[in-house]
């Protein structure tokens, strides 16, 4: 057996490369998939080289890719992260449908995108079932909304 396995190290590399892939999918952060690009590196020289140059290019190649492929691929890949909006504060902006009237001074539902949030008016007029409605404010999970007039 392991005479086996120092004749074809090329196949244990090529599993360590893609077990790398696959677990960078459950990762996305860049690393693991350095390490499969390493593991690569070293299935390719494998069947010419013995098990310490093999090591030595993984490690050299896995230290390159950590060095140099992967900041470049990470500024790349969240180059719009700053003007990213997320949870709650993405419903700014948003238009909707008042699925529970709206008081004048209390609280309604309105359905954006399928979902169900609590809303209120900024003034006192009410809100009734039906009406296109625009977000323009929160606070915590209550969104203030107000008719939209591109709608009417």
């Amino acid at each position: 057996m392991v005479e086996y396995l120092t004749a074809n190290m090329w196949q244990l590399w090529a599993v360590l490369a893609v077990l790398g892939l696959i677990l960078e999918l459950t990762s996305g952060d860049f690393f693991i998939i350095c390490l499969a690009i390493g593991a690569a590196g070293a299935a390719l020289i494998a069947p010419f080289a013995n098990i310490y140059w093999q090591l030595g290019v993984f490690a050299v190649v896995s230290l390159f890719s950590l060095l140099m492929v992967r900041p470049p691929v990470l500024r790349y890949l969240h180059r719009n992260d700053e003007n990213r909006v997320s949870n709650a504060d993405a419903l700014l902006g948003r238009k909707g449908r008042v699925s529970e009237t709206i008081p004048a001074s209390g609280f309604g539902y309105v359905a954006i995108d399928g979902d169900q949030w609590r809303a209120v008016t900024p003034g006192d007029e009410e809100i009734s079932v039906g009406t296109r409605v625009k977000v323009i404010g929160r606070e915590s999970i209550i969104i203030t909304v107000e008719k939209d007039e591109e709608a009417q």
